[in-house]
Parts: structure tokens; sequence; C-alpha cells
């Protein structure tokens, strides 16, 4: 559905403010809340002026909103809000520009390939089973933080192998502490906000060294040939540029991208297994679907990775999870100089965002939008009705360089879970409220009761 050609224009408001910060006053200051209101200001390319004076452009239609992914490589750059995280996540794979990011995910990439995954799906179901083994009967969890620790404990045996031994609660208390930290609030006031005399902010100064000191350990350990040859820091250690200089990744660089991997890495799937429990806690049919066929692929076995395709129901329950709860609700690019988009001229500046949240929820592409439905993703496929109105992991050379990890990951979490037994929420659905910290969380947690399968 290509989008009519006009005559290129200044874009207008389509969300002025008749007064200082009125928006913010609509939203309540709730950043879900926001992205909805300028999203429903206008069909395909909305714009607002922030309070600070910043005009912000919502690229809504999926059209745009993939040129705005996968086109302007040089008049886009990472927005603010990702800039000013430079000073935790460093120069990796998620805040690095042009040739250097091109050149790094050029070195990371083999460690994201088929085979490799598939080496470390064994991994995944492993620390699943051991998880779901010290769940009793009866007993009250919160799958949220159940599942934050299990996604942290594949990604640390799978990039670190078994290096991190006693570090492991260490970390996950410094990685809670640092991503406490990236709020929203970076893109108003910016990175000197990690100078300010705030709790969150003096924990987040206190977690940094502890990471950096684990990692570089864990990098010492690896250069004197302790590492598994096939976790994935060893790949990234013995990567070379073979379309440049063919050198490899410093220490420094290093550390910056095992930080992304480990903070993205986990915080996305983490929510976005958390969402799929709760959304499964209210729908008892889906469920029971889920479970019947694990037992009907797998049998009393484990799931592996050669599972995967005949797991067409339990990668449906994922990918409807994510569509209304996606972890990455919404990503922004800077204007450097100005660009055409839609028919009208974006300043330089403009910050422009993309919302899965908006464009998955939008009735053009998606019939009855709001229901949980993991049947429009089985076959015969009629939805989206238009392919890049769906796009949970973005699009472009920025597409997420773990998606194909994240979907073995869900899908393989998710059997092996629903072998073991089901889960009952323990408070009503509506107190689980969507939180958008710097990823898409479930607040204040998925409390569930365990049950065994009938």
């Amino acid at each position: 559905i290509p989008l009519p050609r006009r005559m290129s224009a200044p874009l207008p408001l389509t969300l002025p403010n008749r007064y200082p910060g009125e928006h913010l006053v609509r939203s309540r200051a709730n950043l879900l809340r926001s992205i909805e209101l300028l999203g429903d200001s206008a069909p395909d390319l909305a714009a607002m002026r922030t309070i600070a004076g910043r005009t912000v452009v919502l690229a809504k239609h999926p059209a745009l909103a993939r040129e705005v992914l996968t086109g302007h490589p040089r008049s886009l750059r990472k927005g603010l809000g990702l800039q000013r995280t430079r000073r935790i996540l460093g120069n990796g794979l998620l805040t690095s520009e042009g040739e250097f990011h091109l050149r790094q995910r050029r070195l990371a990439q083999p460690a994201f390939h088929r085979e490799r995954i598939a080496r470390h799906a064994d991994i995944m179901v492993a620390c699943t089973q051991a998880l779901a083994a010290t769940w009793r009967p009866g007993e009250r969890l919160d799958l949220a933080r159940a599942m934050h620790h299990l996604t942290l404990d594949i990604v640390g045996r799978t990039l670190f192998g078994v290096e991190l031994q006693g570090q492991a609660a260490a970390m996950g208390r410094a990685l809670t502490a640092v991503l406490d930290s990236i709020s929203v609030w970076l893109l108003l006031i910016g990175d000197r906000l990690y100078d300010w005399p705030l709790p969150a902010m003096r924990r987040a100064r206190r977690a940094i060294p502890v990471l950096d000191a684990a990692i570089f350990e864990v990098i010492a350990q690896h250069r004197r040939g302790a590492g598994d040859e096939v976790d994935l820091l060893a790949m990234l250690m013995g990567a070379r540029d073979t379309e440049g200089d063919g050198s490899g990744m410093t220490d420094r660089q290093l550390r910056d991208e095992v930080m992304t991997l480990i903070l993205a890495g986990h915080e996305t799937t983490a929510n976005a297994l958390a969402w799929a429990w709760w959304f499964l806690a209210q729908h008892p049919e889906a469920d029971a679907r889920l479970a019947e066929e694990a037992r009907a692929v797998c049998g009393t076995r484990a799931p592996g990775f050669a599972d995967l395709p005949a797991l067409a129901y339990t990668r449906a329950v994922f990918s409807a999870a994510m569509r209304l709860r996606p972890p990455a609700y919404a990503t922004s690019r800077e204007v450097v100089p100005p660009i055409e988009l839609g028919g009208h001229t974006i300043p330089a500046g403009a910050q422009v965002v993309v919302s899965p949240w908006v464009t998955h929820r939008d009735p053009r592409w998606w019939t009855d939008p709001l229901r949980f439905n993991p049947d429009r993703w089985l076959a015969p496929r009629s939805e989206p009705q238009l392919k890049a109105a769906y796009f949970p992991f973005g699009a472009g050379t920025r597409v997420c360089i773990g998606e194909q990890f994240a979907w073995t990951e869900g899908i393989l979490l998710l059997a092996t879970l629903a072998q073991r037994g089901r889960s009952r929420l323990a408070v009503p659905a509506a107190a689980v409220r969507a939180q958008p910290a710097v990823t898409l969380r479930p607040s204040p947690g998925v409390p569930v009761v365990c049950e065994p399968r009938g």
C-alpha cells in the first residue's frame, strides 16, 4: 500500500500545544499515552513540539516507519535517548554510528549465525528446566523477575561460558541498577542527569564499575585461553574485519559490545516472555494449546533446536505477545541535514519516532487490533495486511543482531515451561501495567500461582 507522492512542504504541527506543556499534562507524563496522543492526531505522519522546543515527528504509517529505519543512512542518526546512554553502554552496536557501526556489526555477525545459535539451544533449555525444578505447586512467584533471572543466566552462559561463576548475583543487581537509571528523562535533561544526587543515579554510578570489572576479568580469562571456543565472547574475540584492515576488537570495544548484549539481550527477551505468560494466564484455551503442541511435538523429552519449525503455535503466541506488548515500544532517529518524509520536509534536529506500540495496534492493518489472538499468525495467514506493520526487532542495517537468538530462546523457553505446568494470575490482570522504561516492563511484575498440568 504505497503512500501517495506529494510535493515537499514543511510539516505542520498536528498536535499543537495551546499552552506550554499541554501535551505533558494531557498524557499525565505517561510516555505510552504521549505517543498514542501524537499518533491519534494524524493517520500517517504526526508532529508536535516539546516543552523544550524540540520537534518530534511520529512516522505512524508502516511505509514511513520502514523508510525511517532503512533509508536516509547519512541523514539520520540514533535519537537523543540512545546517544545519551553512551556513558553506560559505551560505543557498542546499539549506540555507534556510521562506518564504525558497520565494522562492528560485521565482526559480531558470525556469532549469531544459525549454526552457532543451534549450539546454544541445549543451554537455553537446560537453564529453563533447572529453574522450573525449583518451583512448587501452589507457590506464588513473580514471573517477570523469574524471566529476568533466567535470560540473564542464559546470556551469561552463552556469552561467557562458565567463567562468571559466583559473580552472577552481583551482576544481576548491578544490571538492575543500570537499567533503572536509563529513563525517558534522559531525553529531556541529557546525560548530565547521571551526575545528579538522585538515589537511582548513585546506584548506577556504583554499579558500572562492578559490571566493568566482571566483564574485563572474563575478557582477560579468554585472552589466556580459558574460555569456551564456542561461546559468543570467544567468537567476538576471534573475529577479524576481512573487508577492512583485518583487525579485531580491542578490549574496550569488546567491553562495549558485551555490555550492550547483556543489557539489550536479556532485558528485551525477559519482558517479551513475561508479557506472554501474562496473556496466557488470561487465555486458558491458548495456554492449553501451547502445552498440547509441546506434548505432540516433543512427548516427554525436552524441546530442542530441531523442533522449532514444528512449534508453530508456540511461535504464534510469542509473536502475538510482542505485537501488543513490544519490548522495544518506540525508537527514534535524529535528523542531521533536513530530509523529505511523506511529502514533507523534516528539519535538522527533529526527533523522528517509529513506534511498534502504535503501528501494531492500527486497525488499518489488524482486525480487532487489541485482541490477543495467536491464530492470526497461523496459515492461512492474512495479517498484518501490510508486512511492514510488524517490526518488533526493527528493520534495516540496525535490525536487532540477536533477533534469531531471541526467537529461538523465546520459543524454546515457552515450550519447556508449558510442559512443566501452568500459572494463574495472583492479581487482577489490570493490576499489571505497561511501564515504558528503557524497554516495556510489566509493573509491578507478573505475580502468579504455579499449578501442575492436569
